[in-house]
């Protein structure tokens, strides 16, 4: 007989009252319960990471926009204590899973969240909850890029904010596979850190000599592909070093700058820049495709997609974790935790 769990009526949650970049967009509510539908779950949220993606989203500056208000997050984890029915959610309950929010619903910054059973991965053992609130967004992020470096053909690959919790899965998971990367970075303590890591080649972008080396290296590596983080300056700057060719795939836009990109490259150069963005790959995947990728992300998690946890927050504090996190993302990842153990 499946394990029977007590169902709340209400709940805690930061809700989203406005996109704003002020303080105060933000309160903790109590919400009501509403029924689970058919293929859905209930899940006893045990944290919710904090990801550039849902800064830029609390800001409305994001490719998503949900009805307001809104409970913010797009990933996290907890335990499935109730089922909406249908065999998928029926089979997670009483199950830790890794998930992600509804594309239009409440997201796991919160106290409980109802999902699709089918954006749920259970956890093994040897995974902590921690870790599973950082299973999507960056390590499926990093997989699927350097799967288009292979895919590709690439020789070798440049990428921005190395020093990211991202751009250091990156690292991890290219050494694995054997395929070099040119790690730029913005600060002298980067480079150290990186190399510490494993990194061969780091760059500061702050540095005079940063463009010779960067065509002198790319060029010696044949790095036709930069995976970028950042956007503004340096995407055309980095650009224009990398050999003939080459292409730029952005996923992010930290700089919140437009992109500077003389003509001349494309024109001339036959050099590219294209789009990618985690919310479009996924849909066009199989699901068994999906599975198996989870497969190998849960199996590597303490390993090349380990996420350093730098802080977490209770979720009565989720304004200070979203501070914190905003003040320093490299530091590693901050969690929005209601704290409760298996």
């Amino acid at each position: 007989m499946a394990k029977k769990f007590e169902i709340p009526k209400t709940y805690l949650a930061y809700e989203l009252k406005e996109y704003s970049n002020e303080p105060g967009r933000a309160k903790i509510v109590e919400k009501e319960l509403r029924p689970l539908k058919k293929g859905e779950v209930l899940l006893k949220v045990h944290s919710g990471s904090i990801n550039p993606s849902d800064l830029m989203f609390m800001r409305g500056l994001y490719g998503i926009k949900k009805k307001l208000p809104v409970v913010p997050g797009f990933e996290g984890s907890g335990l499935v204590i109730a089922s909406g029915g249908g065999w998928r959610a029926n089979s997670l309950v009483g199950k830790p899973v890794a998930c992600v929010a509804p594309n239009k619903g409440d997201g796991p910054y919160a106290e409980y969240m109802i999902t699709d059973a089918y954006s749920c991965f259970t956890l093994g053992k040897d995974v902590s909850l921690e870790q599973g609130a950082c299973l999507f967004v960056n390590p499926i992020t990093a997989w699927a890029l350097l799967d288009q470096v292979i895919r590709e053909k690439h020789k070798a690959y440049v990428q921005t904010a190395a020093a990211s919790a991202l751009g250091k899965m990156l690292l991890r998971l290219s050494n694995k596979k054997g395929i070099p990367g040119i790690h730029v970075v913005r600060r002298k303590e980067q480079v150290d850190l990186l190399r510490s890591l494993g990194a061969e080649h780091v760059l500061d972008s702050s540095s005079p000599n940063f463009d010779r080396e960067l065509r002198v290296l790319s060029n010696k590596l044949n790095a036709t592909i930069m995976l970028d983080a950042v956007a503004g300056e340096i995407t055309g700057r980095a650009l224009a070093a990398m050999p003939y060719g080459s292409k730029c795939v952005v996923y992010g836009a930290l700089s919140e700058e437009p992109i500077s990109y003389h003509a001349g490259l494309g024109i001339f150069q036959d050099k590219k820049i294209e789009g990618y963005w985690l919310s479009s790959w996924m849909p066009k995947q199989n699901p068994l495709k999906i599975w198996k990728i989870t497969s190998e992300i849960r199996s590597l998690l303490g390993k090349e997609f380990q996420t350093q946890i730098a802080a977490k927050y209770p979720l009565k504090e989720a304004d200070k974790a979203i501070q914190e996190y905003t003040n320093n993302m490299t530091r590693g990842k901050v969690l929005i935790s209601n704290g409760w153990e298996l």
